[in-house]
């Protein structure tokens, strides 16, 4: 299963921020109009359903040059830190980490929020989040599964002190639940569901389909290149919402799980249900997400949240400016 970049999706941020700033020394914008705008993309469902855009020529049938590029996660941050792209598909959370290392970003469309791939684990006979008090809990601290934890523990009237966080790669957790040092771990698929598999009985407590909103997946582009191409960037968002239809439409979905799972090279049966773990926003169920509001409903308040939590757990010292980060008019106008 080629699905590596699905483990470092909200990892390595820390390194990111450092290298960042230094890489965006070199960033100019690319801009020329005759130049085609470029994409870096990687895996995870919202972002590899551009693929079908790809395959079919919806771009060109909308009339823009536009070139997608493939990477790894962490990649195409580095990328579009160098200038090397003019925008990137990423977390809202890692649109702001971005922008804090110097390379100034604009999330102008919505493609997802993460419906369940995102999840605490419980060993058997953990049931719920409260059955975690006074016990362990293996995670990455600082990285997403660390704040839905604490959304959730908040939920049942719990604290943060009335667990213990053990500090734990996500790509160690299944292993780290098989040993039985812990009564739950937290991790996104494929790692999630690896840890259910090697302990008969353990189930998910609380996940990310408990709390929409909770991790936003945006395309983010350059200031230079949307100020300069906002016309050429209208039409690629338009072509997004021609895909969500496509890959929603149960009559024309199977081909498009197809395109998607070729991309990353499984099975189509087996990217199923990563794509069920997804939920794909079109632009009208987009504009209500970048409504200003607070809470995580909002792209605005859920990007608090997060930069509040990036601040907190040192992954950046300074908070970010969201009247900058976040400009919805191109997808809700």
């Amino acid at each position: 299963m080629h699905t590596s970049s699905l483990f470092t999706r909200f990892s390595a941020r820390k390194l990111f921020t450092a290298t960042a700033f230094t890489a965006s020394l070199l960033f100019t914008g690319i801009s020329s109009a005759a130049a085609p705008l470029k994409v870096g993309y990687s895996d995870w469902p919202g972002w590899v359903a551009w693929q079908v855009a790809i395959e079919k020529g919806w771009f060109k049938e909308a009339g823009v040059d536009v070139q997608f590029e493939w990477f790894d996660y962490v990649a195409s941050m580095d990328a579009f830190a160098a200038g090397k792209i003019d925008g990137v598909t990423v977390t809202n959370g890692d649109a702001l980490v971005t922008g804090s290392g110097g390379a100034k970003n604009v999330m102008i469309l919505i493609t997802d929020y993460s419906n369940g791939n995102d999840m605490i684990v419980g060993k058997p006979g953990v049931k719920s989040l409260k059955d975690l008090k006074g016990k362990k809990v293996g995670l990455e601290t600082g990285f997403v599964e660390h704040l839905l934890l604490l959304n959730g523990l908040e939920k049942v009237g719990m604290k943060e002190s009335d667990v213990t966080i053990v500090n734990t790669k996500t790509n160690e957790t299944p292993q780290a639940l098989a040993s039985g040092d812990l009564a739950a771990i937290g991790a996104w698929q494929p790692n999630s569901g690896e840890a259910m598999s090697r302990v008969p009985g353990a189930k998910p407590i609380y996940t990310s389909a408990d709390e929409p909103g909770l991790i936003y997946d945006v395309l983010t582009v350059s200031p230079v290149s949307l100020s300069t191409r906002k016309a050429d960037w209208k039409k690629v968002i338009k072509v997004w919402d021609k895909v969500v239809v496509y890959i929603n439409d149960p009559k024309t979905q199977p081909d498009a799980v197809k395109i998607m799972a070729a991309r990353v090279g499984i099975k189509p049966e087996a990217y199923l249900p990563l794509l069920k773990g997804t939920k794909l926003l079109s632009l009208e169920e987009g504009k209500k997400v970048f409504v200003k509001a607070n809470g995580f409903k909002s792209l605005y308040g859920s990007s608090k949240i997060a930069d509040d939590f990036n601040v907190k757990y040192g992954v950046y010292k300074t908070p970010m400016d969201l009247t900058k980060a976040i400009d919805g008019s191109l997808a809700t106008k």
